[in-house]
């Protein structure tokens, strides 16, 4: 007599997957969906872990788009301080799913939000530190945020696959407007904090869900073949104002967020999701990707998510083709390969540890 578990591959048992293969042996963690080759545009955006695919992606001569180019006048280590060549635009870090639909509905229906003023200098509470000294005037504010929403609306009409990775449940918002912010009021510049006008907020799943699900609607709306990647960051939160210790509030967020993206997935052939989380945090890596703080990961943890991605894709679609000719206003990143230096807001919290 035979039963299923006969028939299964040796992938799926854990012995012969993970236990005798170790973290550098595992195969097959990804059956992708669809084909990305290089002259695939690809437009990458969300929380800190995803300022590492885009230019991996570069470096292999990929077509990452960069709709919000670095101005001529600056060079590389200001253009990455002032946040450009990270994502395909200058949004910043988008931690969840609710702030990515919020910069969605800015772009494609408009609309305007509070703005914060200390000291002389302007701040933009979607991106409190995309201007290390803040901006100068109102006005200056408002031209770069137009210029940001441009190039999003940009990345998503001109993208034919969309990259985003999920990094946090937990939020703050305004109490009248519901604006999240990128930050808690009052721990960077920009605003004070008032328990009258700003409230935490620490999505679940069903809300989590209907924010992915939104987002997805308004970026068919405007390229109805879009495809789209989501990922799960594996690196933990700073500080959580749950309530709960750091830790569990980080397996909790962690596995709603992983929950949803497998959802989504699971529901829209056009939705697929890479493991990057997994392939990180799971105990066949016993922790050797993460540097000594448990937080950030390392350049080979880096290069060890990415070359699963190739690999999957050539296992699955075969070896990438000869690229084609450089296409003009690619944006090509100078010194690509090299280990770039995260922009994480949220690492600011640690000063405020007892």
């Amino acid at each position: 007599m035979t039963h299923p578990y006969q028939a299964l591959p040796a992938h799926a048992f854990w012995h012969s997957a993970v236990a005798e293969t170790g973290v550098l042996g595992l195969e097959q963690l990804w059956q992708p969906k669809f084909p990305i080759d290089a002259d695939t545009p690809i437009a990458t955006a969300g929380s800190c872990f995803a300022q590492h695919i885009g230019p991996a992606l570069d470096a292999r001569g990929y077509h990452w788009l960069q709709t919000e180019p670095t101005p001529p006048w600056l060079r590389e280590a200001g253009a990455q301080r002032f946040n450009y060549g990270v994502f395909s635009c200058r949004t910043g870090n988008i931690y969840t799913p609710h702030m990515l639909l919020q910069w969605l509905r800015l772009a494609f229906e408009g609309g305007d939000t509070e703005l914060w003023q200390a000291n002389g200098r302007w701040y933009d509470p979607l991106r409190p530190c995309i201007e290390p000294e803040g901006f100068a005037s109102k006005s200056e504010l408002l031209d770069a945020r137009a210029a940001t929403l441009a190039g999003l609306r940009r990345a998503v009409r001109d993208a034919h696959v969309f990259v985003f990775t999920l990094g946090r449940t937990e939020s703050w918002r305004n109490r009248q407007s519901g604006l999240e912010y990128a930050l808690c009021p009052g721990t960077v510049a920009g605003a004070a904090f008032d328990p009258q006008a700003h409230e935490f907020h620490n999505a679940g799943y069903d809300a989590l869900h209907a924010d992915i699900a939104a987002a997805l609607a308004l970026m068919r709306a405007q390229t109805p073949e879009l495809r789209v990647v989501l990922t799960v960051s594996p690196v933990p939160p700073v500080a959580s104002a749950s309530g709960q210790h750091v830790l569990t509030a980080t397996s909790h967020a962690k596995a709603l967020l992983r929950a949803v993206a497998g959802a989504v997935a699971a529901q829209d052939p056009a939705v697929d999701y890479f493991p990057a989380y997994e392939i990180l945090t799971q105990p066949v890596a016993r922790g050797m990707f993460f540097a000594p703080d448990m937080r950030r990961v390392v350049p080979e943890g880096v290069a060890l998510v990415m070359r699963h991605f190739f690999a999957e894709q050539a296992r699955v679609f075969g070896p990438p083709a000869p690229k084609k000719a450089e296409k003009s206003g690619r944006g090509r990143r100078k010194a690509a390969g090299r280990q770039m230096e995260l922009i994480c807001e949220e690492a600011l919290l640690d000063a405020f540890a007892k």
